[in-house]
């Protein structure tokens, strides 16, 4: 910590709900070793509950798809002068940039290159595609905190190349928060889970596209099963109201599959089945802690596959299958992600204890892997950063 300053100021933005949850613990730590510290810029709720001054509601700056960002990009520009005119004019020790990389990392830069030392937390995925940005954060940036020790290993491989950029694996805050055993029983009794053999949880997405796309899919890869084992039956949790309408008309054309629609509770719902069959996303992370068996699908359109896939730079896009640098769980994609296919992937996994047992195994050890206390790990790393000499910004 600099000597000049006997308390700590950080400017920080956090521009989804996510960063809200890293935001806000990060913020937590740092004041227990800094009881007056000032804390500004943009936070949810979370941060907001733990003392930082918000400029902006943090919902102004989530934004997604192709189309509503142009359509607000004056809006964006005109937040992001705003911010950095106020961090030169007035600037803290330190600025965190939370995710949000086509936000926060111009903003970074443009403080960086003022003096003022920068954090990026949550890497962006140049481990799997784009690795041309690896310059651009390295211009941005003088940390960048991960959330996988297969990203901090990414960047160490790059160091000769970005020899001023440090990356360090704080760990995810979700291996923090869910324990390392899960009570499926307790689960099952929370939701009143009718009584079968085994269960399946189905985890279309989030998203209404995703959910169009893969909603029927999953569903019809649920009739093509328990007309194979009559025991099954299904739990189906839907993110919001609106997924929850789109799922529940969907469902008219399936009376003779037994699924069970909840709102929201995703992850009691993982925690009470015996498999998940998921779209590709951060989700699976979550089932892989809760210790969950799982065949992982994903379609989009056709041109948009084919150009991602070129793009891709890594073998597999299920995190458990990244951590673990080989394929744990099946992973379907596109043109394989059929009924019968996914349908006998489904099938093999919940015909298969030992292959259970041993996916618990290596699920626990990836858990512990990243376990990490991330908060904690993260404010130290900002410390470390600030007690460290400047490093040269030539890239």
């Amino acid at each position: 910590m600099p000597s000049h300053s006997p308390s700590l100021r950080i400017g920080i933005v956090a521009g989804e709900a996510s960063g809200d949850i890293l935001g806000a613990g990060l913020v937590r730590a740092l004041r227990e070793k800094y009881p007056d510290l000032v804390v500004e810029g943009i936070g949810g709720p979370l941060m907001l509950a733990e003392g930082c001054r918000s400029f902006f509601p943090q919902d102004r700056l989530a934004v997604m798809g192709l189309v509503e960002p142009l359509k607000r990009l004056p809006e964006l520009l005109g937040i992001r002068r705003f911010l950095r005119e106020h961090f030169l004019a007035n600037p803290p020790d330190v600025f965190v940039g939370i995710d949000s990389p086509d936000f926060n990392l111009l903003l970074e830069q443009s403080l960086r290159e003022a003096g003022i030392r920068t954090v990026h937390y949550v890497s962006p995925s140049v481990w799997a595609w784009r690795r041309g940005r690896l310059k651009k954060i390295a211009r941005a940036v003088d940390l960048v905190l991960t959330l996988f020790p297969f990203e901090e290993r990414f960047y160490r491989d790059h160091a000769t190349a970005f020899p001023t950029l440090r990356a360090v694996c704080v760990g995810h805050p979700l291996a923090d928060t869910i324990p390392m055993e899960t009570d499926t029983a307790a689960a099952r009794a929370q939701l009143s889970f009718t009584v079968c053999t085994q269960a399946v949880a189905l985890l279309p997405g989030s998203r209404a596209g995703e959910v169009a796309r893969m909603g029927p899919l999953f569903l019809d890869v649920a009739r093509w099963c328990v007309r194979r084992r009559h025991d099954l039956c299904f739990v189906m949790p839907a993110a919001n109201a609106a997924r929850e309408k789109q799922l529940r008309d969907m469902l008219v054309d399936y009376p003779d599959v037994p699924v069970r629609l909840v709102s929201g509770q995703s992850q009691l719902c993982m925690a009470a089945s015996d498999a998940v069959l998921m779209a590709s996303g951060t989700t699976t992370l979550e089932a892989m802690l809760l210790k969950k068996p799982m065949v992982v699908a994903y379609r989009m359109a056709p041109l948009s596959f084919a150009i991602i896939s070129r793009l891709l730079k890594v073998p597999y896009v299920a995190l458990p299958n990244l951590l673990a640098d080989e394929q744990l769980v099946p992973e379907l994609l596109q043109d394989a992600a059929t009924v019968e296919n996914l349908g006998n992937a489904l099938l093999a996994t919940l015909n298969d204890p030992q292959r259970t047992v041993m996916l618990k195994e290596r699920f626990a050890a990836l858990h512990t892997d990243i376990r990490r206390n991330a908060s904690e790990r993260a404010a130290l790393a900002i410390l470390d950063l600030l007690e460290s000499p400047r490093a040269d910004r030539a890239v």
